[in-house]
């Protein structure tokens, strides 16, 4: 039995993650939980696997709630949560909180040589320079839960050498306006960004799925995480989401993997670490499939050019590129701009600042605080 802790837990990666344990119950315990302010899908987790720890990062919880009569101990400072990761019993940390807030965790777990299962993008765009050579020195393993760069990992299994690698080829849905053109998107509504027509996720994915900027995280993860430059990773929209990605070797042969659109699919590829778990799964049709792919919409051009311009320099320039899309999508959320205004807040805060070397954890929270200020101004 391996011992989990499981960040984010009432978020939908965490959902579908208890769907995979739930069927592999003799493979594994759920050690912790840690979450934000939904006590009650925390309590019925806590009735139905017994964790051990519970950490909740809300400050303003109700203490009246339920849940701290649950039987678990319930832990509201970070320096509790630490300790709960960096517990030598526990063997793998599932990162899942969304968003920079996940990166702190996520250090932690690799500080600790932890096997750490990444669905927190933002953690390796933002820190990658500090991250990877920290997994390194610790010898803790990413893995990746995200659809695309774990059909990667999975593509990759068994090859020594990522120096035959021709390219890597990232799908992307294309969201609900994929055959919209930039003028276009100036009338969109917020409810129209939250409609995506294969996943179902969280607000803050959803809207970074809808502009693409998801796609441009994930552009820098796979650099980060691949050791690849960014000239060998092609994108292209993909309205089914059945192919996740695929990697064309030296010799012309191109691998690629195919799921219908389920996180538990990802989910239970990486807890597995090279076994396959069995979960249930609705089979691909491929009598009855068409698959189609088409390039990045017009318009988003300069959006990718930031992030490849990223994945060239890195450093500091993860955590401002994320930061200031954090900012403008909260703003959205928020309605204080308008969908096409994402674009404007990104482009203008990131093109307000040089590329900085990262040396410390430090630095990175220190540079995602500047773009956030500077973000606000723009808006």
């Amino acid at each position: 039995m391996k011992n989990i802790v499981l960040l984010g837990a009432t978020g939908s990666i965490g959902s579908s993650t208890l769907n995979v344990l739930r069927q592999n119950k003799e493979a594994f315990t759920l050690n912790a939980i840690a979450l934000n302010q939904n006590l009650d899908v925390a309590l019925e987790i806590i009735q139905e696997f017994n964790p051990e720890h519970v950490f909740i990062s809300d400050k303003n919880i109700n203490t009246e709630h339920p849940i701290f009569s649950s039987g678990s101990k319930i832990l509201t400072c970070l320096e509790d949560l630490k300790v709960v990761i960096q517990n030598p019993a526990v063997e793998i940390v599932i990162s899942a909180i969304s968003g920079f807030a996940g990166l702190q965790s996520s250090y932690w777990a690799i500080e600790a040589g932890k096997i750490t299962l990444i669905a927190n993008k933002e953690s390796i765009v933002s820190a990658g320079d500090i991250l990877i050579p920290l997994a390194a020195q610790t010898k803790a393993k990413i893995i990746p839960v995200d659809s695309e760069h774990n059909a990667i990992y999975q593509c990759l299994l068994g090859e020594k050498d990522t120096s035959a690698i021709s390219t890597i080829l990232i799908t992307a849905s294309g969201g609900p306006f994929r055959k919209l053109s930039m003028r276009d998107l100036e009338a969109v509504s917020l409810q129209d960004a939250l409609q995506h027509p294969t996943w179902q996720m969280g607000a803050k994915i959803t809207i970074d799925s809808a502009t693409l900027m998801n796609k441009c995280l994930e552009l820098i993860e796979a650099c980060y995480l691949f050791n690849l430059p960014e000239s060998k990773i092609e994108v292209a929209t993909h309205p089914q989401s059945i192919i996740h990605s695929m990697v064309t070797y030296q010799d012309g042969s191109t691998i690629a993997q195919l799921s219908n659109p389920s996180m538990e699919v990802p989910i239970a590829n990486a807890l597995g670490m090279g076994d396959r778990l069995p979960i249930k799964f609705t089979v691909l049709d491929f009598s009855a499939m068409s698959l189609t792919f088409e390039p990045i919409p017009a318009g988003r051009e300069a959006i990718f050019e930031m992030a490849r311009e990223v994945c060239r320099q890195k450093g500091s320039l993860g955590a401002i590129f994320n930061a200031a899309n954090e900012k403008a999508v909260q703003a959205f959320l928020d309605n204080e701009i308008s969908f096409i205004n994402i674009y404007e807040v990104v482009e203008r805060t990131f093109n307000h600042f040089s590329c900085s070397k990262l040396t410390t954890i430090e630095d990175v929270f220190d540079y995602d605080r500047q773009a956030r200020i500077q973000a606000e101004k723009v808006i």
